[in-house]
This record gives C-alpha cells, structure tokens and sequence, in this order.
C-alpha cells in the first residue's frame, strides 16, 4: 500500500513537472518564433522606454549592485561556497546538483548564445558588455542558481514559513536581476524572459534528475 501510494505521488509530481518545463519551452519557442520575424522590436523598445524613464544616479548605483549579484564572477564564486558548505554538512547529493544545475546550465546558456547570435541593444546603454544578448546570461544563471537555493532550502527546511519566505524572496530577487539588465541598457526585455524561460526548463530537468538519484538511492 505505501509503495502505491509513493508511486501516486511520483506520478503526479512528474506530471506537474513536465507541464512545468513544457509551459517553459513553449515560451521560449514563441520568443523564438517573434524574434525571427523581426516582431519584438516594437515591444522591446517600448519596455526599455518605460524602465529607462526612471533612471536616475541613485538607482543606477543601485541596478548595478544587483546585477552584480547576476554576474559570471559572483554566481561561480557563490556556487563554490555553497558546494563547500554542502560537503562540510555531508549533503554530497544536493552539492552535486548545484554543480551539475549552474555548471552545465552556464554551458547551456552559452550554447544557445552562440546559436542565436543576437547584438546587444544599442537604444541607451548604462554598462558595457561583450558578447550576444539573446537569451540573457544573467537571467538564465540567476533563475538556475537562487531556483536551486529555493529547492534546497525547501528539501532542507523544516518550518513552512521559511519555505515560502525564502523563496518568495528569492524569487523577487530574480526577477530584480532580470530588470536590472533591462536598465542598464544591455538587454532585451525579450532577452530576460527567454533567459528565465529557458533557466526554468533547465532547473526543473535537474529537479527531476535529483529526485530520481535521491528515489533510486532509497529504493
């Protein structure tokens, strides 16, 4: 009886987890479709208009903190620190689904920059970047990485109330990150949406693979 009930629940979790990645990719492949056609300019620009409208010293200062906290350096760095504390607590399973989720996501990320090859808007930018734009590096390993942290501090957590606390915040500190790159000029809106989109996709895959080791392993 419990091993049908355990494998109800499996059921249902993958069911969730498929129209979960399907809702992603399906976004992502629209965003696709649009830019192909040339038919995200107009809405792009009007975005980039409207976040623009607001700069000012204080919050570029501001922006660029937060984006930052977006960047290559600072999520390698955070993704070692994070693994290192995981293996002093002898959590090896969740440190290596960090590894594998940002590493690999990070590679992802440049794969896809490489195939699309979209330049980097030129309407005012506050910051300057090199490389393609499209999807946004900082979005897509910003959901990956404080998406993974939400899940490990859900797997972990004991009390609910820091469940949803934790991941409301860093939910919002996500989506910050993505705004950030919209306002400091060195993103499309379209870029940030595929980025989280396609970070999405990526997380619940490693999700699932994760559960699957951690069901395996207690089978």
């Amino acid at each position: 009886m419990k091993r049908k009930n355990l494998t109800s629940k499996n059921i249902i979790y993958l069911t969730l987890a498929a129209a979960i990645i399907g809702g992603f990719v399906l976004l992502f492949i629209e965003i696709v479709d649009e830019l192909k056609e040339n038919e995200l300019i107009r809405f792009d620009e009007a975005v980039i208009q409207y976040v623009q409208a607001f700069i000012s010293p204080r919050l570029t200062e501001y922006m660029s903190v937060i984006t930052f906290l977006g960047s290559v350096k600072w999520l390698a760095f955070s993704v070692i620190m994070a693994v290192v504390l995981l293996f002093i607590f002898k959590k090896s399973s969740l440190a290596w689904f960090m590894v594998l989720s940002s590493g690999l996501g990070a590679l992802f990320n440049l794969l896809l920059k490489w195939i699309f090859k979209r330049e980097r808007p030129d309407i005012r930018p506050l910051i300057e970047e090199q490389g393609f734009s499209f999807p946004s590096g900082h979005s897509m390993g910003s959901f990956i990485f404080y998406g993974s942290l939400a899940y490990m501090i859900i797997h972990l957590a004991k009390r609910k109330r820091w469940k949803t606390a934790w991941t409301v915040m860093l939910g919002c500190f996500i989506i910050m990150i993505g705004l950030s790159r919209i306002y400091l000029g060195v993103h499309f809106p379209s870029d940030v949406i595929a980025g989280f989109a396609a970070g999405g996709a990526w997380l619940t895959i490693m999700i699932i693979g994760f559960r699957y080791y951690e069901y395996r392993k207690n089978v």
